[in-house]
C-alpha cells in the first residue's frame, strides 16, 4: 500500500510588511495546520525578486512564462501543493501591488488549462482547496469583494476553488490584528479543519 504523507499546503505571505497584520493571520492559520498534522510550505513574496507580467504571451503556446526569475521555481509548487492559502492586505478595495503582480504571473498556468487544455494540478489532489486571509483598514461592507473575485479566478487557474476565508476590518497599523484575538483564533481553527479534511481526502485515495 502506498505510504500516506501529510497534507502539504502552500502558504503565500503577500504583504510587503514583515510581521504585519496579514502575516500574523497566516501565522495563526499555520499553527492550526501544524496542530492538525499538515505541513505548511511558506513563501514570502517580499523576499522574492520577480517582474510583473509583461504580456509577452509565450505562455500561450508553451505554458511556460518567458520571464525567468524567482517565480520560475514556484510554478511547480503552485501546481503540486494539496491546497493553497494566501494572506494579503486589501489596498484600494483590491489586492496590493506585490500580491497582484504575483497573481498576474499565474497567466502561464491559465494558459496551460484553457489554451493547452491540460491539467494544472500535478499532485495527488486534482481539484484543490484555496483559503483567503486578509485585513483591511476600512469598515466598508464591500471592502473584501474585489479581493474575493481576484482570488477566485487565481484559484481557477490552479484547478482550485475557494474553500474558506478569514477577514478582518479596521486593521491597518501594524499590530492592530492583536485587538482581534477572536479573528486569530478563527484562523487557527480554519487551519486545523483544513488539515483534517485534507488528511481524510488523501487517506481515501489509498483506501
Amino acid at each position: 500500500m502506498e505510504q500516506i504523507t501529510a497534507p502539504r499546503i502552500l502558504c503565500i505571505y503577500g504583504s510587503p510588511r514583515k510581521d504585519g497584520n496579514s502575516d500574523r493571520l497566516m501565522d495563526a492559520f499555520v499553527e492550526g495546520l501544524e496542530e492538525g498534522g499538515a505541513v505548511a510550505q511558506k513563501i514570502y513574496l517580499r523576499e522574492l525578486r520577480f517582474n510583473p507580467c509583461r504580456e509577452i504571451y509565450a505562455c500561450r503556446n508553451s505554458g511556460e512564462c518567458a520571464l525567468k526569475d524567482d517565480i520560475t521555481a514556484i510554478y511547480a509548487e503552485l501546481r503540486s501543493a494539496d491546497a493553497i492559502a494566501f494572506a494579503m492586505p486589501v489596498m484600494f478595495y483590491g489586492a496590493g501591488a506585490l500580491a497582484k503582480s504575483f497573481i498576474d504571473r499565474a497567466q502561464a498556468l491559465w494558459g496551460i488549462k484553457y489554451l493547452l487544455n491540460q491539467q494544472v494540478a500535478t499532485g495527488r489532489l486534482k481539484k484543490r482547496k484555496g483559503v483567503l486571509l486578509s485585513v483591511a483598514g476600512s469598515r466598508g461592507q464591500k471592502v473584501f469583494d474585489g479581493l474575493r473575485l481576484i482570488f477566485r479566478y487565481f484559484l481557477d487557474a490552479l484547478d482550485a476553488d475557494p474553500w474558506g476565508e478569514v477577514v478582518c476590518r479596521e486593521v491597518d497599523v501594524k499590530g492592530d490584528i492583536d485587538k482581534h484575538p477572536e479573528t486569530l483564533a478563527e484562523a487557527r481553527e480554519l487551519g486545523k479543519r483544513l488539515a483534517g479534511e485534507l488528511g481524510a481526502e488523501i487517506a481515501g485515495l489509498s483506501a
